[in-house]
């Protein structure tokens, strides 16, 4: 039964379709951060990046080496398109992108963690069998059928997405449109739309809206009988997303998913239509199979336990951001912050408040507020800095935050020298105060 369901051949249409939109996309977002100003913002202003930490040895390339470095991804992004070299290209855009990924966090996206997720999975994919330089110059390769795990791996991945995005919107500040209220303010100042966007039935509209969809989109496209009417509504969805929210190629890619879920013959149809559709009856188990399919459920399993992590830190994760980040937490909060980083001598007890504009970019003065990796980073940086000068120095950080719009509070302990505490990754930050949100 389960040699069936992963090993039966179907036409491969909708993978080489899905690879075609996949590698443009890869394009877009690599080429797209090179005239957008993103890497000159992100990557080469900044005096330096908070890495995630355990990844310091991932640093931007010195000068304008950026642009370089991701002018070559785009090249790779299109290999993919062109099925040119892909498994080389798709291997090495992987490497790449998350290089990128893992070297800043101050432009955090959990659609940036999900290309990396699907780039990784485009690899093991044999998504240039048809359409593709690489079957036309090696014709052994071409084929017209492709095993239907191929599909299943992109339909279980984004249901864990969606699931877990709707899942996390099941909260008071969601439920009574603070939230969106807030994300919406923010848009005020767009053109023609941003009074329509203040309207309470727009507001309404996003927080059980986005509820309804991310929780139902997946079992609507599954189920033929709404399929159509489901694919409409992520048409508008995502391109409203696109529009207000800005965020990049995902609306996008998230449309593009949609040739999993329709019939073979349908995408063939449309996209394909020289191509001669495979209608055959055929199951291909290939040896060995049995410990690809453990490494993949353990895969699988990690993505599924990687969200509730946030479970097992105490208080709230609006408040510590503890099992925040590769969880699918998509646009949840609003949060605002104060600080003040003040460095004392230990010999001499002389203090000095630093000046976080001498160091910081305006997004990472935001992020050194409120969020306690980087204010530990941060702390571990003044530190260093100092110990360059001959100084043994201690780092108070007296930080207020807001979540959400509610009134400032105490976040981080200001007796605490946090430059002299180590990171702890499975453990609550102690000096992290107890917040008083409603849990």
């Amino acid at each position: 039964m389960l040699n069936k369901l992963l090993f039966k051949h179907i036409d491969c249409s909708p993978l080489v379709v899905f690879r075609i939109i996949f590698g443009l996309l890869c394009f877009l977002e690599s080429v797209g951060a090179i005239f957008t100003g993103w890497i000159k913002r992100t990557m080469i202003d900044p005096e330096f990046t908070f890495n995630f930490i355990g990844f310091e040895f991932l640093q931007p390339l010195p000068g304008n080496w950026m642009y370089a470095y991701y002018l070559v991804m785009g090249i790779f992004g299109l290999g993919i398109m062109l099925g040119y070299k892909y498994r080389l290209s798709t291997l090495a855009f992987t490497i790449m992108w998350s290089a990128t990924y893992f070297m800043q966090k101050a432009s955090y996206n959990n659609h940036y963690y999900l290309l990396i997720l699907l780039s990784g999975i485009m690899v093991f994919q044999p998504a240039n069998v048809y359409a593709s330089i690489d079957a036309k110059q090696n014709p052994k390769i071409k084929s017209l059928s492709v095993p239907r795990w191929t599909s299943l791996v992109f339909i279980l991945q984004m249901f864990i997405v969606y699931t877990y995005a709707s899942i996390a919107k099941i909260y008071p500040d969601w439920l009574d449109l603070t939230v969106p209220d807030l994300l919406m303010q923010a848009k005020k100042h767009y053109y023609i739309i941003g009074d329509i966007i203040q309207e309470k039935f727009v507001h309404y509209l996003i927080a059980y809206g986005g509820i309804l969809y991310d929780g139902l989109i997946i079992p609507l496209l599954l189920f033929k009988p709404t399929r159509k009417w489901a694919f409409f509504m992520s048409i508008f969805f995502h391109m409203f997303n696109s529009i207000v929210f800005q965020v990049g190629i995902f609306p996008y890619l998230a449309l593009g998913f949609s040739v999993f879920f329709f019939e073979p013959k349908t995408i063939q149809k449309l996209f394909l239509k020289k191509k001669p559709f495979y209608d055959e009856i055929e199951v291909k188990t290939p040896k060995n199979y049995k410990p690809i399919l453990v490494l993949v459920s353990i895969y699988f399993l990690i993505q599924l336990a990687l969200p509730l992590r946030q479970h097992v830190f105490p208080d709230n994760v609006l408040w510590t951001e503890e099992g925040h980040r590769l969880s699918w937490r998509m646009m949840l909060r609003s949060k605002t912050g104060t600080v003040t980083f003040t460095v004392v001598d230990k010999n001499n007890e002389g203090k000095r408040v630093v000046k976080l504009s001498n160091y910081l970019s305006k997004k990472q003065m935001r992020m050194a507020a409120t969020k306690p990796d980087v204010i530990w980073q941060f702390a571990q940086r003044l530190k260093q800095e100092y110990a360059e000068k001959g100084m043994d120095v201690s780092v108070f950080v007296d930080s207020k935050v807001s979540v959400n719009g509610r009134p400032y509070q105490q976040f981080t302990d200001p007796e605490v020298d946090i430059a002299a505490l180590p990171w702890e990754v499975f453990k609550h930050s102690s000096w992290i105060l107890p917040s008083k949100l409603d849990k």
